[in-house]
Parts: structure tokens; sequence; C-alpha cells
């Protein structure tokens, strides 16, 4: 492939069905989104025990490729070792268009169960807007400390619209 070959698609491209291959060679008919959940699958796979993740901007994009997409909230958690390689990431809590019921007892569970030695706390905002809220600031809080109790670092919560993403680290909120 000609690494400076450029590629468009026009919206009837993107309404005719797309095939795919399986693993035995056989042909199937595709949807636009099956073929993005795969792809941000492998993306995680190729990310997992790797350091790639260590600019908060890097981040910032992972999560809005990620979660920015979505039409209802979810609470995330990026799982980090000691040297801060990604663990895992996994969405915690889903919710509704506008809230989701967190739980920082199962974060902490979730946290001892991975071993994770730092995390990136995240959620998204469907609305668009990046701006925290009063309760996204004291749950932030909560879960820190929370966490600090059982030796589990809170780097960063990052909040993700679509097309924008707020840090609280960076913000000097955390």
């Amino acid at each position: 492939m000609n690494p400076n070959a450029t590629f468009t698609a026009s919206d009837e491209s993107l309404r005719a069905p797309l095939l795919v291959r399986d693993r035995s060679g056989e042909y199937f008919s595709a949807q636009p989104e099956d073929i993005l959940h795969a792809a941000r699958a492998l993306l995680e796979r190729k990310l997992q025990g790797e350091d790639l993740l260590n600019r908060p901007e890097d981040v910032q994009q992972y999560l809005r490729i990620r979660i920015g997409h979505l039409e209802h909230e979810v609470f995330g958690l990026v799982h980090l070792d000691a040297q801060h390689r990604l663990l895992k990431t996994e969405e915690i809590f889903r919710g509704t268009l506008s809230q989701a019921t967190i739980y920082p007892r199962e974060i902490v569970k979730e946290c001892l169960r991975i071993n994770s030695a730092a995390v990136i706390l995240y959620h998204n905002h469907p609305s668009g807007s990046p701006e925290p809220s009063r309760a996204d600031e004291a749950l932030t809080e909560r879960l820190k400390t929370a966490l600090n109790l059982v030796d589990v670092r809170v780097l960063d919560h990052i909040v993700v619209t679509n097309t924008q993403t707020m840090s609280f680290a960076q913000r000097g909120l955390l």
C-alpha cells in the first residue's frame, strides 16, 4: 500500500454493504459500527502492556476515540501498572443520556482485582460540553480518597465528548 495514498469515501459508498473476511476466509456483510468496534478492540489489544499513553494528549485522544461517540454516559478506568503501562481499559458503569450512578466500592474492588498501581478515571458527556459538574468534582475527590487508602494513585479524570476532552489534572482540579 502506498503510504502517500489518500482515500475518500462518499456518503453513497458508506451506504453500500461492506464486506469483511473472517479467519476462515469467508466474506460477510458488516456495518460500519461493527468495523469500528473491531478496530477499537484491536487497538486495545495492541496497547496492552505498552507505555504509549504517556502523554496527556495521547490519553485524551484515545478516550475520545473510545467513548466520544456514545449517546449515553459511561464511567470507566484506565488501569496502569507501577510504570504506568496500560493494564486494561474498561467501562465500569453505564448510565442514561445525562447521568450515571457511580459506586466507589465497586471501583476499589475492580482496582484491587486488576492489581492497578494507578488509574485514570474517565466519563463522557453526550451533551457535547466537556465542563465538569460539581457532582463530577465531588465524585473525583471521593474516589481519589478511597483509592488512596488501597495505594492506587488517581492520575487524572478526563471528561470526554465527541470533539473535546477536559483533564482535571491539566486544570489543577486533582
